[in-house]
């Protein structure tokens, strides 16, 4: 197979035709990325009718340039932008994202943002260290003896809902529910969703919701030591938050505290496996540990598209935009310029050329990052120390979708 066979690029108008839903591109997204690398970095994408910027230098700057936000309306109105009025058959995934911090710009994102950020900096989060541990153990103690196991369900969905309802004061067994909720929130970022995907994600955006207003109203009622607790009964600048605030403060750190990670374990499994590297020099200690988790956030990230609106007439390398126009940052792609890692294309836990933007970066980086972080050297190591001879029981299925890049399935033998 060759790429010119589902890939076509016009270097003279940096102008590229590709069809995300093709299994060939995302089963192996990686390939594209690279030839994109090496014939037009910064390309028009014909199917999204938007321009597209993979270029690692570009994408770190743009992530920080504060001439591109998450919304447009707070500066233009729908009127101005010839913007259609919100669906009415999304209207609760529009009310559950109305104050989410991936959409908010400062002040309110400043405001929002600081409420909640003590419980994810480091020194708080490496606390439950212990708490991750056992749970990972437990997990694994319920397979060890059956020498095989689908690892999505069986681990990897489990830990970062489990750790992140913990946080927020959610009992840990509505974590299948979260699950069901939080995938069909998140059709609603996909390329080519349909209405199916839409009224889906509306249905779980009002039942999450209504939910996160009954756990509210216990937690006003008796306060607890949990985050939500925490959010609800303290003042920033003597104010508090209000219930809308609340509701999706606590989905989007639902969302976005598991579902990337998920897909992290699942990923770096595989590529860990098919690297034929030996995983005892890779989890040989807490340095090296480290090493491999990150390389692992570098080639195989699950998060890929970031997308920001320009907020004034500019010019990004010979791009002109106007106000309003969207634009599209692939984070996966960035963490490929070879410009940055040279051989970008293999799995090198023992690189040192900078730090990957799977996070993101600028005022929107991953609020989570340090809780995912510690859950993945943590998992990571126990997982294959617990489970020697560790390996691929049949080719992995990759999930039918892009901009999430994730396994559907992971079987495992040992």
């Amino acid at each position: 197979m060759t790429l010119s066979s589902f890939l076509s690029v016009d270097t003279t108008h940096r102008s590229v035709s590709l069809d995300a839903s093709d299994p060939r591109f995302y089963e192996n997204p990686n390939a594209v990325y690279a030839a994109l690398h090496a014939q037009a970095p910064t390309f028009y994408w014909e199917q999204q009718k938007q321009w597209f910027f993979s270029g690692y230098d570009l994408v770190n700057s743009l992530l920080r340039d504060k001439r591109f936000g998450r919304q447009i309306l707070h500066i233009a109105s729908r009127e101005e932008l010839n913007m259609p009025p919100p669906a009415a058959h999304t209207r609760h995934f529009d009310a559950a994202e109305s104050w989410s911090l991936l959409e908010l710009e400062p002040p309110e994102h400043t405001r929002l943002r600081t409420l909640v950020n003590r419980a994810f900096v480091s020194r708080h989060v490496e606390k439950m260290t212990p708490e991750i541990t056992d749970l990972a153990n437990g997990l694994i103690d319920a397979f060890e003896g059956d020498h095989k196991t689908e690892l999505l369900t069986s681990f990897a969905d489990i830990i970062p809902v489990t750790m992140i309802a913990r946080m927020i004061g959610i009992p840990d067994e509505m974590g299948p529910q979260l699950l069901k909720w939080s995938h069909d929130y998140v059709g609603m970022y996909m390329f080519n969703r349909t209405r199916a995907d839409e009224d889906a994600a509306d249905r779980s955006s009002k039942e999450f919701s209504d939910y996160v207003r009954s756990i509210i109203a216990e937690r006003r009622a008796e306060p607890r030591e949990d985050l939500l607790s925490h959010m609800t009964h303290t003042e920033h600048k003597g104010q508090l938050l209000t219930d809308d605030e609340l509701v999706s403060t606590t989905i989007v750190l639902l969302n976005a505290g598991h579902e990337a990670t998920v897909h992290q374990i699942g990923n770096s499994v595989r590529v860990i496996l098919e690297s034929g590297l030996d995983p005892a020099e890779l989890f040989a200690d807490a340095a090296t540990t480290e090493r491999t988790v990150e390389e692992c956030l570098r080639i195989c990230a699950p998060v890929h598209i970031f997308q920001r609106y320009c907020l004034e007439p500019c010019e990004i390398d010979g791009v002109s935009l106007k106000r309003g126009d969207k634009i599209s940052l692939i984070l996966a792609a960035a963490n490929l310029d070879p410009q940055k890692f040279p051989d970008p294309l293999t799995f090198k836990p023992t690189r040192n050329e900078g730090a990957n933007l799977s996070f993101g970066a600028g005022i929107h980086f991953c609020i989570g990052a340090p809780l995912a972080r510690l859950e993945l050297n943590l998992a990571l190591p126990l997982l294959f120390k617990r489970l020697p001879g560790l390996k691929l029981a049949s080719r992995p299925k990759v999930k039918d979708v892009y901009h999430f890049h994730g396994l559907e399935r992971l079987d495992l033998v040992w």
